[in-house]
């Protein structure tokens, strides 16, 4: 496979540790993880030990052991071959239009909300292809030389979710929480009849999605003078303070909006605003602050992009050379950066982004939330990427470190296993209950988009392995004939 140019663009420690930051903190999920109510609490520790621990350890591992800004497209070819990475790149690129649409929305929706006024829709899709566009552009830089946006990003994101975790804590002292907590069995997800819940499994994969993206940080490898160190030191630090600023935002919107009045795309900035009115901040004064938290939010929303903008366009170009993707998506900026999947990411969301708002405005007014349709079908493509991960980490840590210094797992086959296999559950588990919420027919009426879509994404991803395939096929006979023939 070629080998990316050599560039002069380095970062540090510090630099790498704001990008991871940067990357998996994303204030756009708070909001939905805060809908589970009470008992987001429980899914959080759960979530906290049984994936986000051995993921982020597993991302170090990998990321040091097989160095690579091919990063999990790379893993997986080594463990099982170019067609279960063929998939895992196909499910890695096209959730990454789908997100970047659904988040073009919540820009519109958050400068609405917090500037307190309506705007027409060709405004809207105005202000969306601009974000788009600008996104799409600075993912043509290397993550090196647009440290300044991730770091800058992380410092946003701390702020404005700090702040609504010590508002949070503030009001719960003073005033009461509005989702009041009675007892011990408040926080478990509970019926009313004392059974277990099901319910809350379908938002797990919310949380398991508030915790990816540490192995996109092994795609800095080229850009750090030491990733055999750097890099886990930065998942590992990173780690804490996402674990820490992810906690702290959906405790502060538990305490400001009644769990039945969460709306899953403005309720950040909403208990911000309930917050402030709650602690008798002057009208004035909070529109002020809101402004600016809006502000932070949508700079950290282009920051986060077009962070994870890089790690995605290092594995689709690792693909392209593979042939698992057209060779043209990987062409290289003279900096070595993959381009062209940058513009084809921003020609799909553009299109999705503008499909929703005219159907919206022309065929039916019920389309309102199209922040909820789109972030949700990104999920599930995003979840599925990641099946194969945790089974390749088995297979490649059997057959021991692969270079001198890297970081490893120590612990013997049953730690190997346990780190593995929980997180796999737990996310064949989460996209289950993500595609199937409810045990009814009712729940096609509201969901059988989100299958839909889900199955097609699953067939024209096999069409394309099978092509990718046969063609190779095709040409390893055709090469063996000329072969044969001389």
């Amino acid at each position: 496979m070629p080998k990316t140019k050599k560039h002069k663009y380095k970062f540090r420690l510090f630099s790498a540790v704001l990008a991871t930051v940067c990357i998996i903190l994303v204030g756009d999920a708070v909001a939905p993880t805060a809908a589970i109510g009470n008992s987001q609490y429980f899914w959080w520790i759960i979530m906290l030990l049984g994936f986000f621990v051995p993921y982020a350890l597993i991302s170090a591992e990998l990321g040091t052991q097989y160095p690579s800004e091919g990063g999990m497209y790379t893993w997986v070819k080594k463990a099982f071959g170019e067609k279960w990475a063929g998939r895992v790149a196909w499910y890695y690129w096209v959730n990454f239009p789908l997100w970047v649409a659904s988040l073009a929305d919540l820009v519109t929706t958050i400068i609405m909300q917090m500037l307190g006024v309506e705007m027409t829709w060709p405004l809207i899709m105005a202000i969306q292809v601009f974000y788009i566009v600008l996104v799409s552009v600075l993912g043509s830089l290397r993550i090196s030389q647009s440290d300044w946006l991730s770091n800058v990003g992380a410092v946003a994101k701390f702020i404005f979710m700090a702040g609504l975790g010590v508002l949070g804590i503030y009001v719960l002292i003073t005033q009461g929480t509005a989702n009041p907590i009675d007892s011990w069995t408040d926080l478990m997800p509970l019926m009313e009849d004392g059974s277990f819940s099901l319910i809350g499994l379908g938002y797990v994969s919310l949380i398991i999605f508030n915790m990816l993206g540490f192995e996109v940080v092994s795609t800095f490898s080229d850009d750090l003078e030491n990733p055999k160190k750097e890099i886990p030191k930065a998942i590992i630090i990173g780690g804490i303070l996402i674990a820490i600023f992810y906690l702290l935002p959906s405790f502060g919107i538990g305490v400001a909006i009644p769990l039945e009045e969460l709306q899953t795309d403005t309720g950040l900035i909403a208990s911000y605003q309930n917050l402030l009115g709650i602690i008798g901040i002057s009208a004035g004064l909070a529109k002020a602050i809101i402004v600016v938290v809006g502000g932070l939010f949508i700079y950290t929303l282009i920051a986060n992009i077009s962070s994870w903008n890089f790690g995605v366009n290092s594995v689709i170009a690792y693909a392209a050379e593979d042939g698992t993707f057209p060779k043209s998506w990987a062409k290289r900026t003279k900096d070595g950066v993959p381009y062209v999947p940058s513009i084809w990411t921003g020609v799909v969301a553009l299109v999705i982004s503008i499909t929703g708002i005219l159907m919206a405005e022309f065929v039916s007014d019920e389309i309102t939330n199209l922040f909820w349709t789109f972030f949700s079908l990104s999920l599930v493509t995003l979840l599925l990427s990641y099946v194969p991960m945790f089974m390749a980490f088995i297979k490649l840590h059997k057959q021991g470190p692969a270079v001198k210094g890297g970081y490893w797992i120590e612990g013997g086959k049953f730690k190997t296993y346990l780190f593995g296999i929980v997180p796999f559950i737990l996310i064949l588990i989460a996209l289950f209950f993500t595609l199937f919420p409810e045990f009814n027919l009712e729940m096609f009426e509201y969901n059988w988009p989100l299958i839909v879509g889900a199955c097609l994404a699953v067939i024209i991803g096999e069409i394309m392995v099978l092509k990718v395939q046969t063609n190779k096929t095709k040409s390893a006979k055709k090469e063996a004939k000329l072969h044969a023939n001389n």
